[in-house]
């Protein structure tokens, strides 16, 4: 019913590379701090670095709760979930950072992203992780579900955004520089990108 594996290889990662939407969760140290989950999409913007590491875009949003949990304790599980073909879930929980757009390995680690335009997304940072445990489960009570594209509304949205006119975005938004929590979220101003 559910294996660990020692790697992302072979059949977990055609199955990881192949899904259209995966979730990430991470919470704080603090008991009652709040837990988030968020879902991802945006075909392009996750990649298989190595048999341990995997890493995402992070775009702009209403909220950095990943960040603001990352930059406290580096704790985080993705998910995938098959919602055509076999039933399967896979999760990999490890360890993650907020690679911010002024860190050197900023632009080598977008060139891992070649089929996306980060421009046109208010791209913040790039989420990288190492995988402590990879484990798989059987997933028959997920439904199936159709996957028809990419929602463009993210895109038109913040595609007429520049570095400054984002950071007076994200200044508007409560939980963008401190979490829900009140920890602290993404810096700002955005530093300048490295590319």
């Amino acid at each position: 019913m559910g294996k660990t594996y020692a790697r992302i290889d072979g059949r977990l990662r055609d199955f990881i590379e192949a899904q259209p939407l995966f979730f990430t969760a991470t919470a704080p140290l603090s008991g009652d701090g709040t837990v988030n989950l968020s879902p991802k999409g945006l075909k392009g913007s996750f990649a298989v670095l190595d048999e341990l590491t995997v890493a995402y875009l992070d775009f702009a949003g209403s909220t950095a709760e990943t960040v603001a949990h990352l930059r406290e304790n580096g704790r985080i599980t993705l998910m995938w979930c098959a919602f055509q073909g076999p039933p399967n879930i896979v999760r990999v929980h490890g360890r993650g950072e907020a690679v911010l757009r002024d860190d050197p390995r900023f632009g080598e680690l977008l060139g891992h992203f070649p089929d996306i335009d980060p421009s046109l997304h208010g791209l913040r940072a790039i989420i990288l992780v190492t995988a402590q445990t990879v484990r798989d489960s059987c997933g028959y009570a997920v439904p199936f579900m159709t996957y028809d594209e990419d929602r463009d509304l993210h895109a038109r949205r913040f595609a007429r955004e520049d570095d400054a006119s984002l950071s007076a975005y994200f200044a508007k938004k409560e939980h963008i520089a401190t979490s829900l929590d009140g920890l602290p979220g993404l810096p700002l101003p955005l530093p300048p990108s490295t590319v």
